[in-house]
């Protein structure tokens, strides 16, 4: 059976959890990443509590930990970003390059859990959420798991000028992880079906669908590129790309409801 590493508020402070047991209070996911293999499998052996996990959750990442991302690594979304741009070579070249594009998201508190309000940049006028698979890397750039993630982005910012990016994906409020971490091998995650559900109004404004399957690159590679040159020794998490990208006539509005789903592990975020 596949386990699940949960992260939860609680009176004293954050606390991790392995299948709905509290794990014990001085565990860490930095320390564990930092783990050789056969020796974090052996620290998380019996290692949870009688004690249910009951605290409301959190983003199941750490202060330690930094989120980055992929672009561009679905057809769709090459195709979405061409429409957009004044400079639509640059995501045609991108696609087809040996080199992925790699940028940096979120520094782990920055990060926002189940139920918390993810936000549009008030100096933009198009803006949606972009679901993806996210991969949790240990300190050897290993895949030890995945997260479901929102890598929410102003989709007018970067398009008039690629060098925007960092403003078009890093804000507060423009990372969303959850609801917790599944730890599988790697090929466990080729083809997992990935869908995205907007709610305005209490009805559906957008929704759509794709699989893991579609992502051009292996995450092996996408991974192997992250840690090229750059040490992460507690960890990693990494966006791979999005898939589902909503028409010209969309953008998010304040009070939607963004709702992810791969795999089976939903993410849920109000828009502020």
């Amino acid at each position: 059976m596949t386990a699940s590493l949960t992260r939860h508020a609680t009176a004293d402070g954050p606390r991790w959890a392995l299948d709905g047991r509290y794990l014990p209070a001085g565990f860490s996911l930095a320390a564990w990443l930092a783990l050789p293999a056969p020796a974090a499998q052996a620290a998380l052996h019996d290692a949870a509590t009688g004690e249910a996990a009951d605290g409301p959750l959190l983003a199941p990442i750490e202060d330690a930990q930094e989120a980055w991302a992929s672009g561009v690594t679905y057809l769709s979304s090459r195709m979405a970003r061409e429409a957009e741009s004044q400079s639509a070579d640059v995501y045609a070249r991108v696609y087809d390059a040996p080199r992925p594009e790699l940028f940096f998201k979120a520094a782990g508190w920055r990060g926002r859990g189940p139920g918390q309000p993810i936000r549009i940049r008030a100096d933009s006028a198009w803006n949606v959420p972009e679901p993806e698979l996210v991969l949790v890397l240990d300190a050897s750039g290993t895949i030890v798991g995945h997260a479901t993630g929102n890598d929410v982005s102003s989709r007018s910012i970067e398009g008039e000028n690629p060098l925007y990016l960092p403003q078009a994906k890093i804000y507060d409020g423009a990372c969303a992880l959850g609801p917790g971490i599944r730890l599988c091998e790697p090929a466990e995650l080729r083809d997992l079906p990935v869908a995205l559900e907007i709610v305005r109004d209490g009805a559906s404004a957008f929704a759509g669908r794709t699989r893991t399957s579609q992502i051009k690159r292996a995450l092996e590679e996408l991974a192997g590129y992250l840690f090229r040159e750059l040490s992460f020794p507690h960890g990693a998490f990494l966006f791979t790309g999005t898939g589902i990208v909503p028409g010209e006539d969309f953008s998010l509005r304040s009070g939607d409801v963004v709702r992810i789903d791969i795999g089976g592990l939903v993410l849920e975020n109000p828009v502020e």
